[in-house]
């Protein structure tokens, strides 16, 4: 989307369906919301894709070299 600066995703458990999706997201736009983003989201990928929660933060947690730290955002 192009309201996105950076995103990753991770695996979370979750209570109904064992596991899920998290999408962390740095926003390029400010004015770019959830529902928006979902709806984009469920029209670029196939359901299981989708995912289960949408965190937006400031920046991702990155190693030396620029690489996101996604067991930071476990």
């Amino acid at each position: 989307h192009e309201g996105v600066l950076e995103a990753a995703a991770v695996g979370f458990a979750h209570e109904e369906s064992g596991e899920a999706v998290r999408m962390f997201i740095v926003r390029k736009d400010p004015a770019l919301t959830e529902e928006t983003l979902m709806a984009y989201l469920r029209e670029q990928l196939t359901g299981y894709k989708i995912p289960a929660e949408i965190v937006f933060r400031d920046e991702l947690p990155k190693t030396n070299v620029g690489k996101v730290l996604r067991r930071e955002l476990r």
